[in-house]
């Protein structure tokens, strides 16, 4: 079964493939959307929401970022526009 992925992070690609070996993950060819959640849930809704208009298929998106205690959890949801 294909399932697609919304992510550009060839990282996260390989993880979710490691993680689901019975599934062939497909990424889409687009350009990743802007982010502008205000949390993790936030920004995953909106990735969904984008590469689902674009995939033929089953579709899933995440959102993750480094929380660092020492920088009172910072960047948190804004990892990938620190």
């Amino acid at each position: 079964m294909i399932i697609y992925c919304g992510t550009s992070n060839p990282g996260k690609l390989r993880e979710f493939r490691l993680a689901a070996p019975d599934f062939e993950i497909r990424a889409l060819s687009v350009p990743p959307p802007e982010e502008h959640g205000e949390t993790f849930e936030d920004t995953a809704r909106e990735k969904a929401l984008y590469y689902g208009a674009h995939a033929k298929g089953y579709l899933f998106a995440d959102d993750s970022g480094l929380e660092v205690d020492a920088l009172g959890g910072a960047p948190g949801v804004h990892s990938a526009r620190f």
